[in-house]
Formats: C-alpha cells, structure tokens, sequence
C-alpha cells in the first residue's frame, strides 16, 4: 500500500543552497592553483549531490509511484541549476592556459552541463516529467491473452516470444505489446524531442542527437560507425539467408514478402535484435555436440544468487575486485511481487566508490545468465575508476562501457568455460560443433549490428527534424527493412509508434553505444587472448582465471574517460581505431559455411519494406511440413475409403 508524504523540502533547499554558496566562493579565483582548488572542492560537493539524485532515480524505477516521480525530479532540477552555476564560475578562468591537461580536460567537462544550460527551469521539469511518464508507460504495459491472462513484458510476454513456435501466438504478442506500449507514446515523445531541442540549444548544439555524438569526441564519428557497418554488412547478409531458409522451412513459404524479408516476430525476441531463441530451429547440425545451457542450469539447480556468484568468479578469476556488501545489499535482483518496476535490466553507480548495484528481474535462462555478465561488467568498471575525480567516472566513451559489460560473454559462451563450469559435459573439437557453435554466436553478435546501427540512425533523424510525427512509423519500418531485412508482420499506420515498444526509445538511453561495443569488445577479446598467450582459434579463446588478460584490461578500465577514447583503445590494443576485423576473422569459419549453404539462394533483400504483408492462413498450427503430411494422411484416407467401396 502507497502512503501520501509530503516532499522533503527541507534537503532539497539544503542542495540549492549549498550551490549558490558554492558559487560565491570562486568567482575571484584566476590562476591555475585556484583551479586545481575549484576542482577538488567540485568533486567534494558534486559526489553527494550525484549520490542523492542516484537514489532518488533508484527509489523510481524499484517503486513507481507519484511520490517517488516527484522526488526524482525536484532531484534533477537541484542537479541543474547546481551545474549552471558551476559552469558559470568555471567561466571566470582560462583553462586554455593551464599547463595540467588533466586539469583542462575536467574545466572542458564541467563547462559542458548539455540540457542544463537552458534558462528555462519549466523546460527541465517537462523533460524530466516526459521521461518518467513515457518509462511509466513501457513498464506498466499490459497484453491480454484470452488463454493466458494479463501480462506485463517481463516476465510474461518475453516467455511467450522466446518459447512459442505458433506463428498466430507470436503475431498476437508482438502487436500486443506494441499496442500497450509504443502506440500510448506517440503524442508525449514529440513533446519530449521537442524540449529537449530547445533546452540542448543553450549549451551551442543543433540538436540533441549531436550532443549525443559530441561524447565520442571524433568529428567524423557518424562516418565511422557507417564505414563500420558497411564492413560488416556481408556477414550478416549470409546469416539472413540462411535464417530466413530455414524459417520458410519452419512456418511455410507463402507467410514471407517476396521482397526476401523476414517477418518481425519470428526471431525468439520483441525487437528481433538478436536471434539465439531459436537456435532450436536452425542448427546446423542436430547431431553434433549442442547443449541446452538452461535445462541444464535448472537440472543443476540454480538459482538467482548462484548466478551472480557465477558472474562474480569470472571476473575475480581474472584478478578484478569481488562485489562489495552494498551491492548483495541494496540490489534488485528479482521481481517484486507488491509493486511496478522498469524490469529492463541496468547497472547502477552512485558515486561514493562503494555503493554500486544491479536492477534486473531475473530468471533461470541461459540468456538471463548472460545479462547478468553484462550488468556486472559495468559494475567492474565502476570498481575500476572509482579512484578518479568523478567527472571522470564513466567509459572512455559510451561504447566502451557497453563493450567492457559484454567483452566476458566472448569467453564465457565458450565450450572450454562452459566445461569448466560444469554446464557442458566434454569439450567438443569437430568441426560440425565448432559450426554449431559460432552459428550461435553470430545470433546474438552478428544479429545484433543493423539493429544496434538503426536505432539512433531514426532518432538523430528525429532530433534534426527529418523524421516528424507525420511520419514517425513509417521512416523506423524504411531503416528496419533497408538495414535488417525485417518487415512488420501486420499492418502499421501512423497511429502506431513503433520505436516506443523498445525502452530505450521512452528511455531516452542512445543506442549507438550499443552498436560501437559489439565492435571494439571483437578488438579487446582479440588483445586478451593474446596477453593470455592463447593459441586457440580467437572463438574459442577463454581468458579465465588468466591475470594477464586481466592486468591488461584493468590498465584500460582505470582512465576511465579522464583520457580521450583513442588513448584507452590503445592501452588495451595498441592501436588507436576500432575495427571490424576482429569480428570478421572471429566469424570467418562460418562465413564460409554460410556461403555454402547459401549458394542456390537469393541472398539479400529489397531495399523498399513489402507494399503487401502476407496473412496466415487459417491452418496455421504447424510447419509447412506438418501441413503437407496432414493434407497427405487425409488423402490417402479419402482413396482407401473410395478403394473400399468400390
């Protein structure tokens, strides 16, 4: 039960207050000394601000109620005008001339508040209050299924896409939760884009997707990451092929656009971002070494804390630091069962070097399992940097923190660690399972590029005006078909939003970081293995419980982001670019593999999504197969009966 309080106004005076007397205390203040001293104090009194504000968001997104919406946005606004006025004192210096680089890289970053800079308080608030409300949508959504109830995205409907074959159940679920969700968004997050243009425009940028960019700090970086996905577009054309083959195989030929699409919903996953949920469908080799990694986890008895145990031996093994008590503490490792959350899973850091935690609803799935490295990765990259000014404590950029969260994956899914972990038996080493095995690797990390690539392709569209609420829908489906080779399985208009179903979209979390760490994770787990002295092939390459590897990757996860990202990229490989030859050679076997398999289809597809969006058919309850060989069994009935009568 929700009880009514009144908000602590009292604490939130106190951070005004506090930021105004801190104001006071420089503006006189011009040498470099003075500078050292403005910093260190910045640091001192930002860390319990940032501490409080992390709390605030925390106490939201574990107990979504009024109260709570409130306190985390009276919280932000005190974080605004705190950092306004920091940067209107840091202004009274000359950082040019400083001498310490270090010390101009921290003024630059003080001086750069982004969406704060606005002299419009209201216009905080509205972003704020839009933010929340349109997480609030997505994680209150519900689908109604008359077989199966009500049901929210975790864990209900994701059980349904990830272990359904039934081409109608899954067409239910999918438009279900676009309806729950994205399409209640639409009205509300061109407000959102709105305020936040208006609001970023104070700190000197057009719009916001290029203060997004600003944070690479690489003026060609939009170039890049296309060059980047231009490298890796041919590995993934095979893998379509092959997939959308063995999906006509699965639920009959005529449910597929002529135009070589793939219908949305058919991958194992809501967005259809990564495809290793039905792995099941498509192995290559049904005989070879495979395992089911989560029947074998419930056999082993798993449980939500063992999982994390699992996480937590990797990365001690390796010479990182074990999760401290705050964080078996204070975490949200399971769903409440007496109150809304945001189930999507996130890493939290709140700033005072020992309170660091995890908000997951986690189950016993293997994919589960995987999340959990993830999430903890960033907890070891929060652990890594605590020591800097905090300024400094974040990824070198965006990429790299979500490239560290899933570099450990690479060596984890390997049949060496599953092995020694005892969730597989033996150690295969025939080429059949080897194949088996980056088959499944490419669904997950091949699968994953052209999503990871369009995402903010549609937004920063969005951000400059080129994409409107005219034709919101229909520019997501142009990129979705163009890049991914996916087609909506039903009809979608412009009283649909689409991009809302994802969270990131309500979320207002940039995604291009996404795209940036599946490419430079290839580049470190290349450099680990080398550092760990492997002489295995680079897929099955596992740095467990080899301090080498970890010595140097630590040695990248202490700069932090007090160092460009170029310099961090070149501890770690010794090189100063990300490059997608790593991943290529990791997948090399199976491209060759892939093109065989694929040499009498048509790989590739229309650029243009399919003017005409096939319907099923009222028999649809099985495979084409299994259609065939009804339509056969009553056949052969109907002329034994007419050989009996005659």
């Amino acid at each position: 039960m929700c009880r009514t309080r009144s908000l602590p106004s009292g604490t939130m005076w106190g951070l005004l207050v506090l930021g105004v007397m801190f104001q006071g205390a420089f503006v006189e203040s011009q040498t470099e000394a003075d500078g050292e001293i403005f910093v260190n104090q910045y640091n001192d009194r930002v860390g319990d601000l940032w501490n409080q504000n992390v709390k605030a968001s925390w106490n939201y997104y574990t107990n979504i109620t009024g109260y709570n919406l409130e306190v985390m946005t009276n919280f932000s606004l005190s974080i605004a005008d705190f950092d306004k006025k920091m940067a209107q004192n840091a202004s009274t210096f000359n950082p040019d001339g400083f001498t310490n680089s270090t010390l101009k890289r921290l003024f630059k970053k003080i001086m750069n508040i982004g969406f704060a800079a606005t002299n419009n308080s209201d216009q905080l608030k509205a972003i704020s209050t839009l933010e929340a409300d349109l997480t609030g949508i997505y994680s209150t959504g519900k689908v109604c299924l008359e077989s199966k109830g009500c049901l929210q995205l975790e864990p209900g409907l994701t059980d349904i896409i990830t272990n359904s074959r039934s081409y109608e159940e899954l067409l239910a679920v999918w438009k279900g939760w676009r309806d729950a969700s994205g399409k209640l968004m639409r009205t509300k997050y061109t407000e959102f884009v709105n305020a936040m243009n208006a609001a970023i425009r104070f700190s000197g940028f057009n719009d916001t997707g290029e203060y997004w960019r600003s944070w690479y700090e690489t003026p060609t970086f939009e170039q890049d990451v296309r060059t980047l996905f231009e490298e890796l577009e041919p590995l993934y054309v095979e893998l379509h092929a092959y997939v959308r083959k063995r999906l006509k195989e699965k639920y009959g030929k005529d449910l597929f656009p002529e135009t070589g699409h793939i219908p949305a919903h058919l991958f194992g996953n809501m967005w259809a971002q990564q495809w290793s949920n039905i792995y099941d469908l498509l192995i290559p080799f049904p005989d070879a070494s495979s395992v089911d990694i989560t029947a074998k986890m419930k056999e082993q008895n798993y449980n939500v804390t063992h999982m994390y145990r699992v996480a937590e031996d990797f990365f001690m093994s390796i010479g990182m630091e074990k999760m401290t008590d705050a964080f078996w503490e204070n975490s949200m490792l399971v769903k409440p069962a007496d109150r809304d959350v945001v189930c999507h899973a996130s890493a939290w850091d709140f700033y005072d070097g020992n309170d660091f935690r995890i908000k997951q609803c986690t189950s016993v799935t293997e994919d589960q399992l995987l999340t959990v490295h993830h999430e903890m990765g960033h907890i070891v990259y929060y652990q890594n940097y605590k020591h800097l000014p905090r300024l400094f404590r974040r990824g070198a950029n965006p990429g790299f923190h979500e490239g560290m969260a899933d570099i450990v994956s690479l060596s984890f899914q390997t049949p060496e660690h599953m092995h020694v972990i005892g969730l597989l038996d033996e150690v295969p080493d025939d080429e059949k399972s080897d194949i088996n095995f980056l088959l499944k690797m490419a669904l997950d990390k091949v699968a994953f590029l052209p999503f990871g690539y369009l995402i903010d392709q549609w937004r920063w569209s969005v951000f400059r005006g080129d994409t409107n609420a005219s034709n919101y829908n229909q520019h997501w489906w142009d990129l979705r078909c163009r890049f991914q080779g996916i087609s909506p399985p039903v009809q979608r208009s412009e009283e649909d939003f689409d991009p809302g179903a994802k969270y990131h979209i309500p979320g207002n979390t940039p995604y291009i970081r996404y795209f940036v760490s599946f490419v430079v994770q290839f580049q470190w787990h290349e450099a680990l293995c080398r550092a760990a002295g492997n002489t295995r092939p680079l897929h099955r390459c596992d740095i467990y419980q080899n301090t080498n590897a970890g010595d140097k990757l630590r040695e990248m996860l202490r700069m932090g982001s007090s160092k460009p990202w170029q310099d961090a990229m070149e501890a770690i490989t010794g090189q100063r670019e990300m490059s997608a030859k790593p991943l290529v050679n990791y997948f090399d076997p199976l491209l060759k593999w892939l093109k065989e398999q694929n040499k009498e289809e048509n790989t590739g597809w229309s650029a243009s999504c399919p003017s005409q969006i096939p319907t099923p058919k009222p028999f649809t309850g099985g495979s084409a197969h299994q259609f065939v060989s009804v339509t056969c069994f009553l056949l052969c009935v109907f002329f034994a009966f007419l050989h009996h009568i005659r």
